[in-house]
């Protein structure tokens, strides 16, 4: 069987909705992309489903998520899935491709995963202790893993006000995507995460150098194309994230009560 041609059937083929993620906190609705015989599976999250938060501008959220992908993939670390902005069923929003994922075992962790205080295990970063409803100790934890720890600097450079541990999967072809970046990218520091473990410890050189073609790339027309999502203020405060991580390599520490968003899965 042909693969389909996700950069064509995305953004060209006729949507059809086939499910809705009930659970999300905007209209989230699961669709079959089409195209010349060809379909992708995707999700698609129309603007006109956007809840308003009271810090970020209404009818904004898809555009940030098309932001955070471009930025993403102008870093070459294919973090974000293939995601654009588009017409469907709903309205203009945003369409994202599928991530097909590993199937949880009982036998390991997630990525990001809960378990007793005690029994941390060997590769895993605690982030916080807590209780459980029956009022056992535990400890919310991730994985000491390359791939998330990119995922990590990545969330520092969006500004993401909401990385939850249910926004990462690992997909069946080995990457470890991140999903739901809706509120990313705003002025002000809003970064809230689940990945902590890493707070303080200097950045890896190889993303440094990354970073560093991207920062480069805002001499160009970079600037302009993130312009059509986000407002220019939010494009000067990226750049500004990005050449202050360049300047003093280390990741953040959380500050504040609100390290973390909440539910955090």
């Amino acid at each position: 069987m042909a693969v389909p041609d996700v950069r064509s059937v995305l953004p060209d083929g006729d949507l059809t909705v086939v499910g809705q993620v009930v659970h999300a906190s905007n209209a989230t609705l699961v669709c079959d992309a089409t195209l010349d015989s060809q379909t992708v599976r995707c999700v698609y999250k129309p603007v006109r489903g956007e809840r308003p938060l009271w810090d970020f501008p209404d009818g904004t959220l898809a555009g940030r998520e098309v932001a955070s992908y471009l930025i993403s993939e102008a870093l070459g670390w294919g973090v974000i899935p293939l995601t654009v902005l588009r017409d469907g069923p709903f309205g203009p929003g945003m369409v994202q491709r599928w991530i097909d994922t590993r199937e949880d075992s009982a036998d390991r962790l997630d990525l990001v995963d809960i378990c007793p205080i005690d029994a941390v295990p060997d590769g895993w970063l605690p982030v916080l202790h807590a209780r459980d409803m029956d009022g056992s100790d535990v400890a919310l934890v991730h994985a000491d893993d390359p791939r998330l720890q990119r995922m990590a600097v990545l969330d520092v450079v969006l500004n993401n006000a909401d990385r939850k541990g249910g926004h990462v999967l690992e997909g069946i072809d080995g990457t470890v995507y991140g999903i739901d970046h809706g509120i990313c990218l705003h002025s002000q520091n809003k970064l809230r995460t689940v990945l902590w473990g890493w707070a303080n410890s200097t950045v890896d050189q190889a993303l440094l150098t990354d970073l560093d073609k991207l920062a480069r790339r805002f001499d160009g027309d970079f600037a302009d194309v993130l312009a059509e999502h986000i407002t220019d203020a939010e494009v000067a405060a990226l750049h500004h994230r990005i050449t202050t991580l360049l300047e003093q390599p280390a990741m953040p520490r959380p500050i504040g009560e609100r390290r973390i968003p909440w539910p955090a899965f």
